[in-house]
């Protein structure tokens, strides 16, 4: 099941990823919903159909969330993989997600990789950083969360979403709500585009972290310790504590600038000297960013952390107001052989 909305660039080369996958055709079928696409995107798709390829067309632009709740409807098979438009998978990656699925697992995350060296080389960091946790998290229990790019649910775990809920992660809280697990399986892969630049990155993490909040609200009762004790602490430390990071370091940066003025001593000094050179080499990234150039990685990552952690404070502060946001926009990508 293909989520696209606007996706003429990238949609064809999508269908022929999907149309090449190792698996048995006859237990394959390949879905594209679309969310009032206004461009060729439809057009591209239905081009497709004497392949098996099966448009569904849901108007007046609903959110991906809401368009998952009508479209799962629409199928009968077992189990529904869920995929963005710009995620292509490697050749045995739906084999991988469903030879995962045990008695009690609801669904099963794979791992997103990318494929390029973008301007966005943080986002791979964050990424490689990302897929260690929700591997550990598998080992010991239920993955707290999953991205859009490639995920299974049993058809018969899945449960209908609010529409203002990122359905990356509150799928996986729900199947946890309901006694099951969430899976993760490293061998399924999906590669795909870092977003093109730090601005884009920056209205992304703003989008989900806004979302999200929505969602932890929404499904409060999984951070009972005595009701859920293992599964409280992962979702309190790998998504709540993380969101409240730039908190966290805006904390940091002025106890330690009131222990320099207070009671001066080499260690303080040396703590608040390594801030002010991170916030500095942050800064080059920035000025470079915006003047076009190239930019170093020992620059770049913090650059790149710096605004990852202001989208996080600006999505908190929009759940603050009870503002969300339900549909997405599109940033422009050309296809890759």
């Amino acid at each position: 099941m293909i989520a696209a909305y606007n996706e003429e660039e990238i949609i064809a080369e999508k269908i022929e990823n999907s149309l090449a996958l190792e698996y048995p055709a006859d237990r394959l079928s390949i879905v594209v919903f679309s969310d009032a696409s206004s461009d060729r995107t439809d057009e591209i798709v239905r081009s497709y159909a004497d392949e098996g390829v099966e448009l569904v067309r849901v108007e007046r632009r609903v959110g991906k969330t809401e368009c998952q709740n009508r479209v799962v409807d629409h199928v009968d098979e077992e189990a529904v993989v869920f995929s963005d438009a710009n995620s292509m998978y490697g050749p045995d990656a739906i084999r991988e997600l469903v030879a995962a699925f045990g008695p009690d697992v609801g669904r099963v995350v794979g791992e997103l990789t990318y494929r390029d060296s973008s301007a966005v080389d943080g986002e791979s960091v964050y990424w490689r950083y990302e897929s260690l946790l929700k591997r550990l998290e598998s080992a010991v229990g239920s993955s707290v969360t999953g991205n859009g790019a490639i995920y299974a649910v049993r058809a018969s775990s899945y449960a209908p979403l609010r529409r203002d809920a990122i359905s990356d992660f509150a799928e996986p809280l729900a199947i946890v709500r309901n006694g099951q697990r969430v899976a993760y399986a490293a061998d399924a892969v999906a590669r795909e585009r870092t977003e093109a630049t730090v601005d884009d990155e920056l209205a992304r993490r703003f989008r989900i972290v806004t979302r999200s909040w929505h969602t932890v609200a929404n499904n409060a009762a999984l951070l009972n310790p005595v009701r859920y004790p293992l599964f409280s602490f992962q979702l309190l430390s790998h998504k709540v504590l993380r969101w409240l990071s730039p908190l966290f370091l805006a904390g940091a940066f002025l106890s330690n600038l009131g222990l320099v003025l207070v009671a001066p001593s080499s260690l303080y000094l040396a703590a608040f000297g390594a801030q002010l050179a991170f916030h500095g080499l942050a800064a080059v990234g920035a000025a470079l960013d915006r003047a076009a150039v190239s930019t170093p990685t020992v620059v770049h990552v913090p650059h790149f952390f710096l605004v990852a952690n202001y989208g996080m404070l600006a999505g908190l502060w929009n759940f603050l107001r009870r503002e969300s946001i339900v549909t997405w926009n599109t940033t422009s990508r050309e296809s890759e052989p």
